[in-house]
């Protein structure tokens, strides 16, 4: 009787190899632009704070700060950094009068692969604009 050895040969492996290669393909791309798409949130909510405290400033002080009073603490300035959390976003304040301003979140470090919402903004009446679709980008 001849006795018969178990094993997987050098074909089957290369099939296997292949089959992952292919899935990986798909998959980590996908998975960037799942991640580009969130980190999105930091840039909105970066902004949306940045008006909270512009507007608390503007009570206290009858106008809008502007940006060498970003990061400056209250009650001078707005006490705010000048970069999101985990920095995928510079934040800038562009103040064109005492009650009129433009607050920028723009991608930075590994957000500058989002090239469909590479900036976002938001105004004193909270008009939001993007550098591409609004309703994509402040989703």
């Amino acid at each position: 009787m001849k006795q018969r050895q178990g094993g997987v040969t050098l074909i089957e492996l290369m099939i296997v190899m292949v089959v992952l290669a292919i899935v990986a393909s798909i998959a980590v791309p996908s998975y960037r632009q799942y991640l580009i798409r969130s980190n999105r949130t930091e840039g909105t909510a970066a902004l949306l704070q940045l008006r909270i405290a512009q507007e608390k400033f503007f009570l206290q002080n009858g106008r809008y700060a502007d940006d060498d009073e970003l990061t400056e603490a209250p009650p001078n300035g707005l006490g705010l950094p000048d970069a999101t959390v985990h920095g995928y976003y510079g934040v800038a304040l562009n103040r064109t009068s005492p009650t009129t301003y433009t607050a920028t979140a723009t991608a930075a470090n590994g957000q500058v692969d989002d090239r469909t919402c590479p900036s976002l903004t938001i105004n004193e009446s909270g008009v939001r604009t993007a550098g591409g679709p609004v309703e994509v980008c402040w989703k």
